[in-house]
């Protein structure tokens, strides 16, 4: 007998389903979906690199007064 290390299909697509949820929450597929988004909506306008995306959401998150009192 064998020991195979494939998952089967449920628990596979349940992995992935889960990694993709944990990536959306923690916001590490912001750059994926600004592309997606991009694509869609401003197939004209020029893309920005991840490096660029990086450092706008950086200026967007941290310029501004981040407490409540």
């Amino acid at each position: 007998m064998t020991m195979g290390t494939s998952f089967g299909p449920t628990v596979g697509g349940t992995l992935r389903a889960l990694w993709r949820g944990l990536r959306a929450v923690m916001g590490d597929d912001a750059y994926d979906r600004y592309i997606e988004h991009h694509a869609a909506k401003h197939p004209d306008a020029p893309l920005m690199s991840r490096r660029a995306f990086y450092e706008a959401e950086q200026q967007r998150q941290w310029s501004r007064i981040n407490r409540c009192c």
